[in-house]
């Protein structure tokens, strides 16, 4: 069957790709998110993110399988932290880039990776670890993948499975945000509590939007918003103005953005994703420093958010214990990882034995911290 190599996701019929996610209806894997991340400039060029989409037809030329595919020349955007390997790789006279990387650009959102028929896509896998050295990548790597992927990986030679750990909110049926304060415990009760107050007596309100309603200054300010959390720590952002303008052109219905207001003019931002019944935060800023107001905007506001919608879960991003003793739950992510040189294998094989004992420990403890009542 042919194999076809996308240097561009614009080549393919949305339709036709959008096709494969029948069973899978995230939005970070829609081509309209992906080709916005390419048609805006956030990936290809040099950003270290090349497209190297591979699509699988069948003898009528129908698409029946394709994987997400970047040829990466550096480790920057993936949130699956392979810096040591590429150091050591660099250290040891090893080129580490580049590399071949299924993911969706600045996402860690665990999610479909191998789409289409399985059988199908699992045969590109085979295809493209077969070809890593004679194509001169050193590796494949696949980050963030669901069950039914992992049961893929698990049956082929070769591939080693890395697990972290994120922190995801469950909506266990909570009727509005006092019944899901009345879950925790007396002391976390008040502290949730107290941080609103101290948000509302600072004069701050807030406004959602669907995409379809923000208009272009307000992107403005949502950009100037995204880009500053960056500036503050001396990194240039990932993705451009034009990214979100093309995302609000193209699934407008899958984005919400709050935008936190003080005297009517907008302070801060956080900006999310819905989709399969779960809401993902992706990024936050604030043009100005408000106490608690962190919290507020990317916590409290996409709890209350995911309650009235009656969605099943809110994933609001890698990182942060501080999501702990708010009520986000431990969460075991796996990401796959396919290294061509044996020595290099040998060594990061023995390194995520370690480190996957040092994950379920950490997990572990994060759960008993939760701040639910215990029943």
């Amino acid at each position: 069957m042919p194999i076809q190599t996308l240097s561009r996701l614009a080549d393919i019929d949305p339709a036709r790709w959008d096709a494969l996610l029948a069973d899978n209806p995230q939005p970070f894997l829609r081509h309209a998110f992906l080709s916005a991340l390419e048609d805006s400039g956030s990936v290809g060029g040099r950003t270290g993110w090349r497209p190297h989409h591979q699509v699988l037809s069948d003898a009528q030329g129908d698409v029946i399988a394709a994987l997400p595919l970047y040829r990466k020349t550096n480790s920057n955007g993936e949130y699956v932290f392979d810096w040591a390997w590429a150091d050591a790789c660099h250290r040891a006279g090893i080129d580490y880039y580049p590399k071949l990387l299924c993911a969706v650009p600045f996402s860690p959102v665990t999610g479909a990776r191998l789409l289409g028929d399985r059988a199908a896509a699992a045969r590109l896998l085979d295809q493209l670890t077969a070809e890593l050295d004679a194509q001169g990548h050193s590796s494949l790597h696949v980050n963030f993948t669901e069950p039914d992927a992992d049961a893929i990986f698990q049956n082929r030679d070769g591939w080693l499975e890395r697990i972290g750990c994120q922190f995801h909110w469950h909506n266990r049926g909570y009727r509005d945000f006092q019944d899901f304060l009345d879950a925790l415990t007396s002391r976390k009760r008040k502290q949730l509590r107290k941080e609103r107050e101290q948000v509302v007596g600072q004069g701050i309100e807030f406004e959602w939007r669907e995409g379809h309603k923000v208009s272009e200054a307000e992107w403005d300010f949502v950009y100037a918003c995204y880009a500053n959390t960056y500036h503050v720590r001396g990194q240039a952002p990932y993705l451009t103005r034009s990214f979100f303008s093309l995302l609000a052109e193209r699934m407008p219905e899958a984005i919400r953005v709050v935008l936190a207001c003080q005297s009517g003019r907008p302070v801060a931002m956080a900006f999310s994703l819905i989709g399969a019944g779960e809401l993902y935060g992706r990024y936050w800023g604030s043009l100005a420093d408000f106490d608690r107001l962190h919290f507020e905007t990317c916590f409290y506001q996409g709890i209350d958010q995911a309650i009235a919608a009656g969605l099943s879960r809110f994933d609001a991003g890698a990182q942060g214990e501080h999501k702990l003793i708010r009520g986000f739950e431990p969460v075991i992510t796996r990401s796959w990882h396919y290294l061509e040189h044996p020595g290099l294998r040998a060594a990061v094989s023995e390194f995520l034995q370690q480190e996957r004992l040092g994950v379920m420990r950490y997990a572990e403890a994060a759960r008993d911290a939760l701040p639910y009542r215990q029943e």
